[in-house]
């Protein structure tokens, strides 16, 4: 009987155990991560999947731009930095003291108001419409409506995407052109802005409810989707980096350990990302 008992208790007490940490890692504990609002999703949902694993573990996701991810990072103000660059990319910040951990691609589509009649651009047009050459619809073979052109800050590592592939780095228009904080401000930003043109994240129009109120462009053709962007038939998009300064320990390298494990690539796919795994091209 008392074995009985004790056997019982004892498979109770191993029925209960929580996940154990992987080596150098640990499962309670509170950090940051904060940077690309491209990246954003991904991290909110990995974050929440990673709290039902350990349940005295809290990751706090915050946005702020890949820039911003950098320098916070870089200064010791958050545990993660998350960037759509990569960190020699950015000025002022000591590249060599930050760790990469790439956990992603993501691509960018150029996206309009509903009500603009055009859904192609050649790279030439798209350059002329962001460097202020071509200001209405009609020169590109839409309507009689002038172009509104919605970008992000120069902090903005969404930005610094678009600018290199999509622009071959020509400057864009300044003054004219409305400047939001983040992917979901831009796209806002657009739904009601009549000739609106910007660009977003794909993991912003991974659902019909994120598509809706936007005109997805084609850049020469091509659609921005998995297929074309992982044969490298479509240009514009970047890794998805999550910084550290230093090698990763404690909780942080547990999360990050997570982010790269199989659990997180149904997240990574459903959002709208790409597995770094599935490209055939590499920058």
């Amino acid at each position: 009987m008392f074995f009985l008992i004790s056997t019982m208790i004892s498979g109770f007490f191993i029925g209960c155990a929580k996940e154990e940490a992987p080596q150098g890692g640990a499962t309670s504990g509170t950090i940051t991560a904060a940077g690309s609002t491209a990246l954003q999703p991904l991290v909110e949902q990995a974050a929440a999947e990673f709290k039902k694993k350990y349940p005295d573990a809290t990751v706090n996701v915050q946005g702020g731009g890949s820039g911003t991810g950098l320098t916070q990072v870089a200064q010791g103000a958050v545990e993660i930095g998350n960037s759509d660059i990569y960190a020699n990319e950015k000025s002022g910040i000591d590249a060599a003291a930050l760790v990469d951990h790439k956990v992603a691609v993501v691509g960018f589509a150029v996206v309009t108001n509903p009500n603009v009649k055009v859904d192609n651009l050649t790279k030439d047009q798209l350059i002329k419409i962001f460097t202020g050459q071509i200001t209405n619809w009609k020169e590109v073979g839409g309507q009689d409506l002038a172009i509104q052109v919605i970008n992000r800050p120069k902090s903005s590592g969404t930005r610094a995407t678009f600018k290199k592939y999509a622009l071959d780095n020509k400057e864009e228009i300044e003054g004219k052109a409305l400047t939001q904080d983040s992917n979901g401000a831009v796209k806002q930003a657009i739904q009601q802005t009549e000739g609106a043109v910007g660009y977003l994240a794909l993991s912003y129009l991974s659902t019909e409810e994120g598509r809706k109120g936007l005109n997805i462009l084609k850049l020469d053709g091509v659609e921005a989707n998995k297929e074309n962007i992982t044969s490298g038939k479509y240009p514009i998009w970047s890794y998805e980096h999550m910084y550290t300064k230093g090698e990763p320990s404690g909780l942080t390298k547990t999360f990050l350990d997570f982010m790269a494990s199989d659990e997180v690539k149904p997240i990574i796919e459903k959002l709208g990302y790409i597995p770094t795994t599935d490209m055939k091209v590499s920058r």
